[in-house]
């Protein structure tokens, strides 16, 4: 099970930021797709309780659907992505349309930081966004989404691979809750029983 971003994707997407280098005592946790009524109290929850801080990048039609959870998110003291507006597929559309859904997004979130749903756009669109945003991918992802994969699958597939500046990818949404909600309490455990901290992603 292929947990780690390839090293010749990395080499053809050379703008984005697939982990935070030269850190010594920190894991940058992130999560996707949300704000989720339900998993985003369960996730903001579980992080105070490690006094973690991580990076969500929302969805912004679901930051419209559930305002008062997004302002919790701010509230909590985490830092805030550009997820587009809809989660579209970047390689099925047009540059222009693929940007106009990202910036309705960031009318909404007003963030300096954007991940590609799926991590599939073109080369012409990173680039492109990469004139205005940190574009932010990931060293280790949970795959909490896919349900063909037990907890402890995916346990494995994250806690040996840890290590001070790992950009860890969660799922904040209702189909990654089963194995998200075991594995990350088990993440959290090993990041502070290494005497590591989780910061958000600036």
């Amino acid at each position: 099970m292929k947990v780690r971003p390839w090293k010749i994707i990395r080499k053809f997407y050379p703008s984005c930021i697939w982990r935070i280098e030269d850190e010594s005592d920190s894991v940058y946790l992130t999560f996707d797709d949300g704000p989720t009524p339900g998993v985003t109290e369960w996730i903001l929850s579980t992080l105070k309780k490690y006094n973690a801080k991580a990076t969500f990048f929302v969805l912004g039609k679901n930051v419209e659907l559930y305002p008062d959870l997004y302002s919790k998110l701010l509230e909590d003291g985490h830092k805030i992505g550009n997820h587009t507006y809809s989660h579209q597929k970047g390689i099925k559309m047009s540059l222009e349309r693929y940007l106009e859904d990202v910036e309705f997004a960031n009318d909404i979130v007003h963030s300096n930081l954007f991940r590609p749903p799926y991590a599939l756009a073109t080369p012409v669109q990173i680039r492109t966004l990469s004139k205005y945003y940190k574009i932010i991918m990931w060293d280790i992802v949970s795959r909490d989404y896919n349900r063909k994969l037990s907890p402890e699958r995916c346990m494995k597939g994250v806690l040996p691979h840890i290590a001070p500046g790992s950009i860890i990818a969660f799922h904040d949404s209702d189909k990654s809750f089963r194995n998200m909600s075991i594995v990350l309490p088990k993440v959290l455990e090993k990041i502070y029983s290494n005497g590591w901290k989780c910061r958000v992603i600036e």
